[in-house]
């Protein structure tokens, strides 16, 4: 995987989203490198990271290990926002030695129904020549019923080309895959460190049904809802997610 380091001190590794990069949580990364060495990584079919052609969370937590190794760490606390918080608990359950400390921003360890065929279709249908500018392909995605903010930010996958524009991101990986990363076909094993989540108080990724789901993998979970947020809850109150995490981390610091 692509990373970046900064930093020094007990590791932490930050890991983004579905369509995002390594710069998604480096907001965060500068609230905690004074401390801590940080690694910001894009995971694969992200960012400038390799494309797979198969990619489930098994094989996303053995990558986070080869990370570790050409690191030369034995562990690190991990922090993961959505697929990204997925691919940190998968690591933890299967490899709980990596994982000093984890924490998960607005994700539970379950099955999700479908719900980015709106964003798959704007983004495939997408015209990608010379006649393209990110201001037609921004309504282009606004037509496709996708609201400003994220058009935004899945417009940040966009590179120009010679011949017009091409995405970063391994789309059409990521379309082969998805039933795999929304979905969550673990093994029943726990990971009985100290594990933190944060959900966004308007979202509706962490709810009240997946509890359990969570207590059964996670018995030393705590947890914070911060109000006023949804999904996007680091990018909406920044200081009040950095604060809580990097509390968190340093609590659970060796």
């Amino acid at each position: 995987m692509h990373y970046v380091s900064s930093g020094t001190g007990p590791a932490v590794v930050l890991i983004h989203g579905l369509f995002g990069n390594l710069d998604n949580l480096k907001n965060l990364a500068n609230a905690l490198e004074e401390n801590h060495q940080v690694i910001r990584v894009d995971l694969p079919n992200h960012g400038l990271s390799e494309h797979w052609q198969h990619m489930d969370y098994p094989s996303l937590a053995n990558e986070c290990v080869e990370l570790l190794k050409t690191l030369n760490l034995t562990e690190a606390h991990f922090v993961g926002h959505s697929m990204g918080g997925k691919v940190a608990m998968a690591l933890a359950l299967l490899h709980p030695e990596k994982v000093t400390s984890l924490v998960v921003a607005d994700i539970a360890p379950v099955a999700y129904e479908p719900r980015h065929q709106k964003v798959f279709a704007g983004l495939t249908s997408l015209p990608m020549d010379n006649n393209t500018s990110r201001k037609s392909a921004l309504a282009h995605l606004a037509q496709a019923d996708i609201d400003e903010g994220t058009a935004q930010f899945l417009l940040k996958n966009l590179q120009r080309t010679e011949h017009g524009f091409e995405w970063k991101m391994n789309l059409a990986g990521l379309i082969s895959n998805y039933s795999h990363i929304i979905g969550w076909d673990m093994p029943t094993k726990q990971y009985n460190k100290p594990c933190f989540f944060i959900r966004g108080g308007e979202s509706e990724y962490v709810l009240a049904e997946h509890t359990n789901a969570i207590m059964q993998q996670f018995p030393k979970v705590s947890a914070k809802t911060i109000n006023g947020t949804g999904h996007w809850l680091h990018a909406q109150k920044p200081e009040i997610f950095n604060r809580l995490v990097v509390e968190f981390i340093d609590n659970n610091s060796k």
